[in-house]
């Protein structure tokens, strides 16, 4: 599904991403670990779009998408989600979640402007695909109320909602168990098998390793931008240079 070749950023002389290589198959759960300031997030950054690499390529579904826009890989068939959680905290939880389906639609402004009978007839689908969506999550009961009223650990999973909601192909969950309790973390490593489940290939960066040990199929491991291991998670957790640059500890057993 995805292939990454050689990538780099580099913001002056400074290499964040140094020609980082890697796969994704489609219906995998992958994790993306290391060191704070190891570069993950600006990976990221540039699978979305929303960065250019300073080389390297990024094949998506066979198509090279190196240069694309952040709305070129989200018509693709690429969503994400932030470290920050990125919300409408006006506009209420079932709101929030509407804008994501909007990707899907095929009607233009001019049939939004004309109420015409088939821009009606997918307004009132997508509504219905973003009820179902809250029901998955878990935030049903909470359609009504303001994003900026949720807890946080709600607000986390109204933006997998949202990301969701674009019907996405591949999914990149950044921190997604940032700031959750253990209850929410293992909640939330049921939820994304249950987005494998939906036929939705995951890329996340995480620093709890529960939930990476729990829920990835492979993790790579990037340090001051370059890869140093890759692997499934029990054999890279216990990999000589993974313990000394980012576990620090000698050994750990799942």
């Amino acid at each position: 599904m995805l292939q990454v070749q050689k990538l780099s950023r580099h913001f002056g002389g400074l290499v964040a991403v140094n020609e980082v290589d890697f796969d994704i198959q489609a219906g995998e759960i992958v994790g993306l670990i290391g060191p704070n300031g190891a570069g993950k997030t600006t990976l990221f950054n540039m699978l979305c779009g929303s960065m250019e690499p300073t080389h390297g390529k990024i094949i998506f579904n066979g198509e090279d998408c190196s240069t694309f826009r952040a709305h070129d890989m989200a018509q693709r068939g690429m969503a994400r989600t932030f470290q920050i959680t990125s919300l409408f905290p006006h506009l209420s939880v079932f709101e929030n979640v509407l804008t994501g389906t909007y990707r899907r639609q095929h009607t233009g402004w001019w049939a939004s402007i004309q109420r015409q009978t088939r821009y009606k007839q997918e307004e009132a689908e997508m509504a219905i695909q973003a009820s179902k969506i809250l029901d998955f999550v878990g935030l049903s009961d909470r359609q009504d109320d303001l994003a900026m009223t949720l807890p946080y650990g709600d607000q986390r999973k109204l933006e997998i909602a949202i990301a969701l909601a674009t019907d996405p192909q591949l999914l990149l969950l950044d921190e997604p168990a940032a700031g959750m309790n253990p209850d929410e973390g293992a909640k939330l490593v049921s939820m994304i098998k249950d987005i494998r489940q939906r036929g939705v290939t995951v890329i996340l960066v995480e620093h709890h390793m529960k939930v990476v040990m729990g829920v990835c199929d492979r993790v790579i491991v990037i340090a001051s931008g370059q890869k140093i291991a890759e692997g499934i998670p029990q054999h890279v957790a216990n990999h000589p240079e993974v313990i000394r640059v980012y576990l620090g500890r000698e050994k750990v057993h799942a």
